[in-house]
């Protein structure tokens, strides 16, 4: 094992240069993808309609293409779907990620090209071991298994000759990894892929136990959930105890920051490494490439176009949208993208923040959708998410999973925000920590600041302190336990908050 984790370490170390010229080079590279998607699609029935065979430069490009939500584009997805090809992309499209991203009915069904498989998705992940090879190079990562907890996959409906399937985009690059990567990974795909969670998590707790894993990739919620079961089964008080090589956990889809107290619990180890990715439904976007800093390093020769929509343009019936050169850091944009699986123009419903452009780092700073603006006070998710981890620490407490809505003005009662926390451990003192959610969030928000002012518009935070497993439930009524799932972490109306109060 010493020599194959010395080979595969010389080998990925190597891909660095790749990561190094885009980073020179950005908006020449971006220049080149886009040039490639427009000619690559020029003979699809989008080309065709948009023009592309006339198109020469990004200019011509926002001018003949609209920008578009996934509503626009169902259309051809559903075309495609149904097995017809050559609608948004040339090649053959056989697989579609299906996104949720929060608890709503309606699912996003994304289309999964090869080129996307191969080009973006795959090549994240290489670029992302090239990366931490570099910076760990001690690394003895390749002495044991990589652990990933992915979704499930079906035969898609639609498709009358049954020649495409759907599931969630962990399913959909689990089941199409090459040989090399199957054979480095843990459980085994038929548990892996299993879609009934609860029996998965219990499964795949048992068979992993067997095995020496050195690495974990999954969402923060699935993954605490897992190691709880293993501690169980084993009788261990941490995962060292079980896994002693465990040395990085590769996370995604939610904010870190309120469970990094748990995993430091669990994993208690001044060498167990933390990096954070940006792989949607849509594409690999971005990855956590320094030691010491939270940033996400924007991937821009993924075969993914990046153009920008500033958030005070959002709500405008013709918002401007900047290509990447025109960004500027610190300030909140949506993100819309051209993609080699043929989106075009497309609003992925995320917004981040450019903390670098030299060369270009984000931040994800929260959804489109995802928001609280009842009274003018524009809280996004990223200040969520802040103010919960400085309470935490306040506090010694960790979370398991929250979300808020506003408590609108009414007769005798003012504006408040409503909170439901369900904690892993609780607060020291319930009190203090409403007291240090409320002053982080008027700390790092004026607007909100504003309006608590005296308690002008809005009242302290309403907190309810959840009983545990409250959540699981609540999704799982719902039909939505696992996977792409995820809780609504704000929403500017009551909808998701008065089914939850209802199970308290």
């Amino acid at each position: 094992m010493d020599v194959i984790n010395s080979f595969m370490t010389r080998l990925f170390k190597n891909r660095i240069g790749q990561i190094e010229k885009f980073q020179q080079n950005p908006i020449e590279v971006q220049q080149e993808i886009l040039s490639n998607l427009v000619r690559t699609s020029r003979d699809t029935d989008f080309g065709r309609k948009y023009g592309f065979a006339d198109i020469v430069s990004y200019r011509d490009f926002a001018n003949r293409v609209p920008v578009h939500d996934y509503e626009q584009m169902k259309p051809y997805i559903e075309e495609t779907m149904k097995g017809r090809q050559n609608v948004i992309w040339p090649t053959p499209i056989h697989w579609f990620s299906k996104s949720s991203g929060t608890t709503d009915h309606r699912s996003k069904f994304i289309p999964v090209s090869r080129e996307a498989l191969e080009g973006c998705h795959f090549k994240g992940g290489k670029d992302l071991l090239s990366i931490y090879v570099n910076n760990y190079p001690d690394t003895r990562l390749f002495t044991g298994k990589s652990l990933s907890i992915g979704g499930s996959h079906q035969i898609n409906p639609l498709d009358f000759n049954k020649t495409s399937q759907y599931g969630d985009i962990s399913a959909v690059i689990i089941q199409n990894l090459p040989v090399w990567a199957q054979v480095g990974r843990t459980p085994s795909l038929k548990v892996a892929l299993m879609s009934e969670w609860e029996d998965k998590i219990e499964k795949m707790a048992r068979e992993t136990i067997k095995e020496n894993v050195t690495s974990i990739a999954g969402v923060p919620t699935w993954t605490i959930v897992l190691l709880q079961r293993i501690l169980d089964i084993t009788g261990t008080k941490t995962i060292l105890e079980v896994w002693p090589n465990l040395e990085v956990f590769v996370h995604g889809a939610v904010a870190f920051g309120p469970y990094k107290k748990l995993f430091h619990d669990l994993i208690p180890s001044s060498g167990m490494h933390y990096l954070e990715t940006y792989n949607a439904s849509e594409g690999f976007f971005g990855m956590q490439d320094q030691k010491n800093s939270d940033e996400l390093l924007l991937m821009l020769d993924y075969g993914v176009f990046y153009e920008f929509i500033p958030m005070e343009e959002w709500s405008k019936e013709n918002p401007k949208v900047i290509p990447l050169e025109e960004t500027e850091l610190n300030r909140n944009y949506a993100m819309v993208i051209s993609t080699n699986s043929g989106l075009w123009r497309y609003k992925i419903g995320d917004t981040v923040k450019f903390t670098s452009l030299r060369p270009y780092r984000i931040r994800i700073s929260g959804r489109t959708k995802h928001f609280i603006n009842a009274f003018g006070e524009e809280v996004i998710v990223e200040n969520a998410e802040r103010a919960i981890a400085a309470a935490c620490e306040a506090t010694q407490a960790s979370i398991k999973n929250f979300t808020a809505a506003p408590v609108y003005i009414g007769e005798g009662n003012k504006g408040a925000h409503e909170w439901v926390i369900e904690f892993k451990s609780n607060p020291t003192d319930k009190e203090l920590f409403i007291n240090k959610l409320d002053d982080c969030l008027r700390e790092i928000n004026s607007d909100y600041d504003a309006k608590r002012y005296k308690d002008l518009a809005l009242e302290r935070p309403k907190v309810h302190f959840a009983p545990e497993g409250l959540f699981e439930k609540w999704m799982k009524s719902k039909g939505k336990l696992g996977g792409q799932n995820k809780v609504p972490r704000l929403s500017n109306n009551r909808e998701y908050m008065d089914e939850i109060l209802k199970w308290i």
